[in-house]
């Protein structure tokens, strides 16, 4: 039978990596060395990067109060516009708003994504943060670091390290967007 078919690859889920529990565990570890590195929360905010990002980041300032009993400003930066790829993901790429309606000055950031793979995403992000003034550090939090860096970023503090080949991808699937919590490790054929 002839007709013209595309054959789209289909996605193999290959390994469950972390679930609901595993992940709170993660986010909660991540928290307390956040506060331990900087000495409590004076002068702490948390910057999510749009999409999974920001929900990490509201679920760490969850975490923060619940050991602190103190709050900690988020905000949330988009770097769609900053991407060294952006005529490569289409003609009308999608922007969301970025709010980050705090100064950063003098402040130690933490900026919060889900995936750490080659830095591109963070380099974008520190040049989006630099048009909102200078902070006295930023840091990197991100739940999954799965190597594969083609830029010298590092993570200050990771959820959890997966080692995983080119032909794989880490889904962090997260409730806020995904209607549950997990981390897969996926495989297109």
């Amino acid at each position: 039978m002839a007709g013209n078919f595309e054959r789209k690859s289909a996605v193999k889920e290959k390994a469950k990596i972390l679930d609901k529990q595993a992940i709170g565990r993660a986010l909660t570890r991540i928290a307390h060395e956040i506060l331990e590195k900087n000495k409590g929360t004076q002068g702490l905010c948390l910057i999510g990067i749009r999409k999974r990002g920001v929900y990490l980041a509201h679920r760490l300032r969850d975490y923060i109060r619940k050991i602190e009993d103190n709050d900690v400003a988020v905000g949330i930066l988009d770097i769609t516009l900053y991407r060294d790829d952006l005529t490569f993901i289409g003609q009308n790429p999608f922007v969301g708003r970025t709010e980050i309606n705090f100064d950063i000055g003098a402040k130690n950031l933490i900026l919060v994504d889900d995936v750490l793979y080659t830095g591109r995403t963070i380099r974008a992000a520190l040049d989006a943060l630099a048009d909102f003034g200078r902070p006295k550090s930023i840091q990197l939090a991100v739940l999954i670091d799965r190597g594969h860096r083609e830029l010298p970023v590092r993570a200050d503090y990771v959820g959890k390290n997966i080692p995983t080949a080119k032909t794989e991808t880490v889904e962090v699937r997260l409730i806020e967007a995904d209607g549950k919590d997990e981390v897969v490790i996926v495989e297109k054929d």
